[in-house]
């Protein structure tokens, strides 16, 4: 058996973090947050109010991923509270644009039709030019997980790169057919 460490996480000056029972409550500048960390596997403590440690009260493979899974959720608050966490969308194509109506992402994507994507609460989409969109929000995975359905909505295909991807993101090219 290897010797039980602990994993501290420090904590930035405009976040407040509390531990009531199993439940840690996160308050920063970009609103709150709240977590459930199993204490019957974890010790969960606040020390001076500047890191958070969490330590395993047994160990085993198991616990092991669950710790590090743990650390990471409540590192991924803590960050997301304090200052956020965005993702850049860009849109390839003749025709493609963006705009922003209300409470829903409009996009025009080659289709006869227009798409109308409803922004859920506690995300930010601003619209930078209308080939580039800007998504924002203090929850890591539902930032994520926004990114995704809308990339879904036109995956970038792979003759000519038409499509929506992250800014960044490689797109393997194949090349066309020949004569």
């Amino acid at each position: 058996m290897s010797k039980i460490g602990k994993i501290n996480i420090s904590i930035p000056e405009k976040v407040n973090v509390a531990l009531n029972g199993s439940v840690l409550n996160v308050d920063g500048p970009l609103g709150k947050k709240t977590l459930n960390i199993d204490t019957n596997l974890f010790d969960l403590k606040i020390n001076d109010g500047k890191e958070i440690s969490i330590k395993p009260k047994k160990i085993d493979q198991n616990i092991k991923r669950l710790w590090g899974m743990n650390r990471s959720l409540v590192n991924n608050a803590i960050i997301g509270i304090s200052s956020g966490y965005e993702k850049v969308l860009e849109l390839t194509g003749v025709g493609y644009r963006a705009a922003l109506k209300g409470k829903q992402l409009n996009m025009q994507l080659g289709f006869s039709h227009d798409i109308n994507f409803d922004v859920p609460e506690g995300i930010k989409i601003v619209v930078e030019k209308q080939t580039t969109v800007k998504i924002s929000g203090h929850d890591k995975q539902l930032v994520g997980e926004v990114v995704s359905k809308i990339k879904s909505l036109r995956p970038p295909e792979p003759y000519k790169g038409k499509g929506i991807r992250e800014q960044g993101q490689y797109v393997l090219r194949k090349e066309g057919k020949k004569k």
